[in-house]
């Protein structure tokens, strides 16, 4: 039987890691357990309601974030607030798959597209791997506003 799975991220800022992660993938921030969101609501101004109307004090309420594929089928991700700073190359990093079925040029160009996009939300460029057929099809390697690093593959 298989598993779902949660990813989560150490952050400083939950909150705006999150964002940069929904907007990366395409995910949603959820709503909080039990509400229903109207069509076009703004999820993240649902929990500030939430949160305020069981007691949570205001500045614990930026500890932690979520995002999830809106369509099921990735993981869950998860933010948690940590007083510490990452120290070390992650040892665990997603792949972004922004060009599957691309080859050759056509495939880098569509990862520098989706580079170029990411850098705009935040992200930043760290390398590029070119293309070494058979066992790699080139890739760009980044990080995330918080310095975790990433793959566009």
């Amino acid at each position: 039987m298989s598993r779902h799975i949660q990813v989560t991220f150490d952050a400083h800022d939950p909150l705006a890691l999150s964002s940069f992660w929904r907007d990366a993938l395409g995910y949603v921030h959820p709503g909080p357990p039990g509400v229903e969101l109207a069509e076009g609501a703004d999820p993240l101004a649902a929990w500030d309601e939430f949160l305020t109307r069981i007691g949570v004090p205001e500045d614990e309420r930026a500890t932690r974030s979520a995002v999830e594929d809106p369509d099921g089928h990735g993981p869950r991700l998860f933010f948690q607030r940590v007083p510490e700073d990452k120290v070390a190359k992650n040892r665990v990093h997603l792949d972004i798959r922004a060009a599957p079925g691309l080859e050759g040029d056509e495939r880098m160009a569509a990862l520098e597209a989706e580079c170029d996009r990411l850098v705009a939300l935040g992200a930043t460029r760290v390398h590029r791997d070119e293309p070494a057929p058979p066992l790699s099809g080139g890739f760009i390697v980044m990080t995330d506003p918080e310095g975790n690093e990433f793959c566009l593959d």
